[in-house]
């Protein structure tokens, strides 16, 4: 359960990546997020339940 005030966003929300970083490691291209969620460097995402969200950054022209 999140500490945090306001609290993070679940992993169910739309706004979810919103949540705080509780572990950082660029060194390897991710953060874990409070609500469970791991983001990494390309945007891609992996929830709890074990979906994907696929990355999502633009591209450059």
């Amino acid at each position: 359960m999140c500490s945090h005030q306001p609290p993070c966003p679940n992993a169910d929300d739309a706004d979810h990546d919103a949540a705080r970083t509780v572990a950082f490691h660029p060194e390897q291209g991710w953060s874990l997020l409070c609500n469970g969620a791991v983001v990494f460097d390309d945007t891609g995402e992996l929830l709890p339940d074990g979906r994907t969200v696929e990355p999502h950054r633009l591209a450059l022209v």
